[in-house]
């Protein structure tokens, strides 16, 4: 069976995808992701991961038509693969197979 790495912001650049579903774009994703989050995050390292995401097989992309308000300019959609999925799955489970190993004693450290 082929195992599904991700980085943390691979991860969640992903699950915003996942969420926004068929109108997800850089600036859209970057936009979703910081309201999600409560995180700041350049617009450089949201390009350069949906850009490793797609090379690794994890999301495809297209371009959109030229529209007046983008000066003539496409926009890209991402949509994330099966392979992205999959990807996604295996981390959740990776994460609640661990989480369930932590002593609850640890777990409550802090309420």
């Amino acid at each position: 069976m082929k195992r599904y790495y991700l980085g943390e912001l691979e991860e969640l650049i992903l699950l915003t995808i996942a969420m926004i579903s068929e109108s997800a774009y850089a600036v859209n994703i970057l936009q979703e992701l910081e309201l999600q989050t409560g995180r700041t995050i350049d617009f450089s390292t949201v390009h350069t991961t949906l850009k490793r995401l797609e090379d690794k097989g994890f999301l495809r992309s297209e371009m959109g038509g030229a529209t007046a308000a983008r000066g003539g300019r496409r926009k890209r959609f991402f949509t994330i693969t099966v392979s992205g999925v999959q990807a996604l799955r295996e981390n959740q489970e990776m994460r609640a197979r661990l989480w369930s190993l932590v002593p609850l004693n640890i777990q409550m450290k802090g309420i």
